[in-house]
C-alpha cells in the first residue's frame, strides 16, 4: 500500500517483533503467524473478513461522525460547536475503529481508509495537552478532573485501547500515534508508576495493552506497569462502587487468590488476558495456578453452550456456577471476544488444544451472532431465547440495531476480524501448529508456503497442501466434538485421530483431514435448571436455534417441543439463509393452556421444524427463537 513517510518514534521499535496480536516476547510454547504472513481465501473467516473490510469498517468510521465521536475532539480546537455525545469513553471507539484499519494495512490495502486516518490523528495530534494527557470527555466537559474518578471515568481502558491502535499502525510502518502514545503513557507511568498513585482504573485492559507495548518497544517499564496494575487490585482499593460490591471492579481479592471468575464479564476476562500476557513474557509471576483456576471457573461452570460468558444483565456480570438462564443471558459481544483474546493467550502459554477450543466455540456463535449479514447491525447481548411478544430494549433487542449509545461492540468486532488471521496458526521452533481451519495460503516459514482448501465448518475436508517437503513436524488440532476424525498424510491410508492434537512428521507434502460434522444434540449439565429437560443441536462447531420465521402462521414457538430422543436430523436446502439448515423431522406441539394445572400436557403431531445456525437469526424478521429445544 502506498504510505506517507513519517518521523519514526523517539523510542526505538524492538526487533524482532511479530506483526499480529499478542505476540510474545518470553519463551511461550507457541508464537503467532504474523499477518502479513496469512491470506484467507473466501469460506466462512475470509468471507466474514471481507465483509469486515467492506461494510463494517466504513459503517464504523461513519457512526463515530454521525454519533459524536468526532465532533468530541473537534470541539476541543474549534472546529465544532457541538455539545459533547456519548458516553464518557467514547473515545475508545475511535481507537478501537483505528486499530482495526491498522491491521488491514498491515494484511494488505487500507488506502481507501487513509484519509480518515491522516484527519483522526490529525485531530488527536492538537487535542493532546503538552503533558500528554487526551481524553475528550476529561478536557471537555469535565476538564480539570483528570485521575480523579479513576472507578468509573475508563481513563486507562481508554489508554489502552490507544496503545493497541498505535500499535497495529506501528507494524503498518506509521509511528506519529505511538508517538503521541508514548507522550500519554509516560504521563501514566510519572502518575501511577513505582512511588506513584496506587488508585485504580475500575476497567482492566490497559494491562494486555502495556504488555504489547513492551514488546514493540522493548522497553520492560511497561509490562512493569502492567503487573503493578494487577498486583494493585485485590485490596479494596475501590470499595463498594455502584454495585456495591468489589468483585464488579475485581477488587475483592488479589489475582493470586481468586478461584471464581465474578463481577463484570468483559473487565474480568481483560484483566486475566493482561495477566497471561505478563506470565508469558515474565514467567513465574505466580498468577498461573489462578489463571488455571478462573478459566476453570468460566468455561465449565459459567459459560453458554455458545460460548457467551455473563449471565446477568445487572452488573452485565457473571452469575453463580450454573446460573445460565437462556431468555436473560447478557452475553455480550464484547465478553466473547475478550474470551477470545484470553484463550489465545492461554493457547501460547500452554499449547492445550482446549483454548483453540474455546476459541472455535466462541467465534462460530457467541461472536459470529451479533453481526448482521449485511455487516451494518449489531448484537450487544446475546440471549439463547427470546421469547414471543418480546419488548425491544437498547441491550435487550429482538433485532440488531446499526449502533448502540455504548457502541464499545461494533468496533470490537472490526478489530477482531481484520486480524483474525493471526490467531489461526502458531509456530516453534520444532513444529507448526493449526489450531483453526480456514481456506487461504500461508508463509510458515523455511521457504514453504502451505494451502489450505476447505469449506469447514459445513464440510468435513479439510486439505492441507505444501509446495515443498516440511521441515518441521506439523500439528493439528482435532476439535474435542471429533469424534470419528480422520488424518491422511501423503499417499497413506487414512488414520483415525483421537481428539486433541495430532502429529504430522517433517517431510510431508500433503495433509487431508477429515472432521465428521454430522449434526448432534447435547444436554446441558443437571444443575442447570434453565435447561432442563431441553436438548440443544450441534453439526461440528456450529450451534443452531428454532425461529418463529420458519413456522407457519399460527404456531407460536413456545408450543414446539421435541420427544426425548429425536430421529435423525437431515440436511436441507436454504434459498433465504445461505447456509446450511437442519430439519427434525418429528417435532410435536404441546399448546399450554391455564397459567398453572393439575393436568399433564397433552402433545400433537407437528411435523418437520426447521433449524437455523444460531449465529444467522434475526436476519429475515424480528421474532422469537431458541437454542435450547424443551422435550417431551
Amino acid at each position: 500500500m502506498a504510505q506517507t513517510t513519517h518521523a519514526l518514534s523517539t523510542q526505538p521499535v524492538a526487533a524482532p517483533t511479530l506483526a499480529a496480536p499478542a505476540a510474545p516476547a518470553g519463551s511461550s510454547v507457541r508464537r503467532p503467524l504474523p499477518l502479513d504472513r496469512v491470506q484467507l481465501a473466501g469460506g466462512f473467516l475470509g468471507d466474514w473478513q471481507r465483509l469486515n473490510a467492506e461494510a463494517t469498517i466504513p459503517h464504523c468510521i461513519e457512526r463515530l461522525e454521525t454519533s459524536g465521536v468526532l465532533d468530541n475532539l473537534r470541539r476541543l480546537v474549534g472546529e465544532s460547536d457541538a455539545p459533547f455525545r456519548g458516553p464518557l469513553f467514547a473515545d475508545s471507539d475511535l481507537y478501537k475503529t483505528l486499530e482495526a484499519i491498522g491491521w488491514e494495512a498491515v494484511r494488505g490495502d487500507a488506502t481507501a481508509f487513509l484519509p480518515f486516518v491522516e484527519d483522526a490523528i490529525r485531530l488527536l495530534a492538537a487535542v493532546q495537552a503538552e503533558d500528554g494527557y487526551l481524553d475528550s470527555y476529561y478536557q471537555g466537559p469535565h476538564a480539570g478532573e483528570r485521575f480523579t474518578h479513576l472507578i468509573e471515568s475508563h481513563e486507562m481502558y481508554k489508554l489502552g485501547h490507544l496503545i493497541q491502535a498505535a500499535i497495529a499502525w506501528a507494524h503498518a510502518g506509521r509511528t506519529d500515534l505511538l508517538d503521541l502514545t508514548l507522550r500519554y503513557v509516560e504521563l501514566v507511568h510519572d502518575t501511577f508508576g513505582e512511588g506513584g498513585r496506587d488508585d485504580l482504573d475500575g476497567h482492566p485492559e490497559i494491562e494486555t495493552a502495556l504488555v504489547e507495548l513492551s514488546r514493540l518497544t522493548g522497553d520492560p517499564r511497561h509490562r512493569q506497569l502492567a503487573r503493578r496494575m494487577i498486583d494493585l487490585r485485590g485490596h479494596r482499593t475501590i470499595g463498594a462502587g455502584q454495585f456495591g460490591n468489589p468483585s464488579y471492579y475485581l477488587d475483592h481479592q488479589p489475582l493470586r487468590e481468586v478461584r471464581e471468575a465474578t463481577g463484570h464479564a468483559v473487565r474480568q476476562l481483560y484483566l486475566l488476558a493482561g495477566a497471561t500476557d505478563v506470565e508469558l513474557d515474565e514467567p513465574g509471576t505466580g498468577y498461573r495456578q489462578a489463571l488455571d483456576a478462573l478459566w476453570a471457573s468460566v468455561h465449565e461452570q459459567k459459560m453458554y453452550i455458545t460460548g457467551g460468558l455473563g449471565s446477568r444483565h445487572r452488573g452485565e456480570s457473571f452469575g453463580d456456577p450454573y446460573e445460565l438462564p437462556n431468555d436473560r443471558a447478557y452475553s455480550e459481544t464484547c465478553a466473547a471476544i475478550a474470551n477470545l483474546h484470553w484463550n489465545w493467550r492461554m493457547l501460547l502459554l500452554t499449547g492445550d488444544a482446549g483454548h483453540a477450543n474455546e476459541i472455535e466455540r466462541g467465534l462460530y456463535n457467541a461472536i459470529a451472532v451479533s453481526t448482521a449479514a449485511d455487516g451494518k447491525a449489531y448484537f450487544y447481548s446475546n440471549p439463547l431465547h427470546l421469547r414471543s411478544g418480546h419488548h425491544h430494549e437498547e441491550d435487550a433487542p429482538s433485532s440488531r440495531l446499526d449502533w448502540y449509545f455504548c457502541a464499545c461492540c461494533p468496533p470490537n468486532l472490526a478489530r477482531l476480524l481484520s486480524s483474525i488471521g493471526g490467531y489461526l496458526l502458531t509456530e516453534s521452533d520444532q513444529a507448526v501448529q493449526f489450531h483453526l481451519y480456514a481456506a487461504g495460503s500461508y508463509d510458515l516459514g523455511d521457504g514453504i508456503s502451505a494451502t489450505v482448501a476447505t469449506d469447514y465448518p459445513w464440510t468435513p475436508r479439510v486439505q492441507i497442501t505444501f509446495d515443498a517437503p516440511t521441515v518441521r513436524r506439523t500439528q493439528l488440532r482435532i476439535p474435542a466434538w471429533a469424534s470419528g476424525a480422520t488424518l491422511t498424510v501423503d499417499d497413506d491410508a487414512a488414520a483415525a485421530v483421537a481428539p486433541g492434537t495430532a502429529e504430522v512428521p517433517s517431510g510431508v507434502r500433503s495433509i487431508e483431514l477429515h472432521l465428521p460434522v454430522e449434526p448432534v444434540f447435547e444436554r446441558a449439565h443437571p444443575w442447570v435448571d434453565a435447561s432442563r429437560g431441553t436438548l440443544a443441536l450441534r453439526r461440528g462447531p456450529i450451534y443452531y436455534c428454532l425461529e418463529e420465521a420458519d413456522l407457519p402462521a399460527g404456531v407460536r414457538l413456545e408450543d414446539v417441543v421435541l420427544p426425548p430422543e429425536p430421529v435423525a436430523v437431515r440436511g436441507s436446502a436454504s434459498a433465504d439463509l445461505d447456509v446450511p439448515v437442519l430439519e427434525i423431522p418429528d417435532a410435536r406441539l404441546r399448546p399450554g393452556s391455564s397459567l398453572y394445572s393439575t393436568q399433564p400436557a397433552t402433545t400433537s403431531e407437528f411435523g418437520p421444524v426447521r433449524a437455523i445456525p444460531y449465529y444467522r437469526w434475526a436476519n429475515r424478521a424480528p421474532g422469537a427463537m431458541r437454542v435450547w429445544m424443551p422435550t417431551t
